[in-house]
């Protein structure tokens, strides 16, 4: 298993990455937006599930395989760009308000859990990224190299959890005030719509490598 100096010096470099904004920290911001603060945190422990995913796929060794297929990943990618936007037509057409009167109930909650875990299981730099960095702190001597990939992808999870959500809160909470506006509710629906928008441009622009 992962040894205690390991293990401190991986908690404060994870909490470095998860404190860089990134495209789950900007997605639980639209949820944010969107659907209000309880939205954004089930977002939040969407995405963390995601990450889990991704670390034991990596831990049981086929993240390397589907990373060597180029064509695996892009297809991974292009999924994520036509969902992300998909996300953005819905924001503009349903608008805040009725985004957010789901978001207060447990169907509403589960879905919103479901488009964080889709939207990071959908970015192929996610897998490249644990690849690169969690290998760095795995000694195959100490053990189970899956049980020590699931120990420093626990840590990373809960690191961006905590973060991703008091994200999502802070933008929930500002738009809620703004939402007894109709004029800014629409202008909140326009705002989530562009995140979204803006999120699959960038994965469709992103280079492998």
């Amino acid at each position: 298993m992962v040894d205690w100096i390991t293990l401190l010096a991986f908690v404060p470099a994870a909490l470095a990455l998860n404190l860089t904004p990134g495209a789950d920290m900007m997605f639980c911001l639209g949820q944010g937006v969107r659907s209000g603060g309880r939205a954004a945190v089930a977002a939040s422990a969407g995405v963390s599930a995601g990450s889990m995913v991704h670390v034991m796929i990596a831990g049981l060794g086929l993240g390397a395989v589907i990373a060597s297929m180029p064509w695996m990943l892009d297809a991974i990618r292009w999924l994520g760009v036509a969902y992300l936007l998909w996300l953005a037509r819905g924001a503009l057409r349903a608008g805040p308000l009725n985004a957010r009167t789901a978001g207060k109930n447990a169907a509403g909650l589960a879905q919103s859990f479901r488009e964080g875990a889709l939207v990071n299981l959908s970015n192929p730099k996610v897998i490249l990224f644990v690849l690169a960095f969690l290998p760095q702190f795995i000694d195959p001597a100490r053990g189970s190299v899956l049980g020590q990939f699931m120990i420093l992808g626990v840590v990373i999870s809960l690191g961006g959890f905590v973060i991703n959500g008091a994200v999502g809160l802070g933008a929930g909470g500002l738009g809620s005030r703004l939402a007894a506006s109709r004029r800014f509710a629409r202008g909140l629906g326009y705002a989530s719509a562009t995140i979204f928008t803006a999120l699959a441009l960038r994965l469709a622009l992103v280079q492998r490598g």
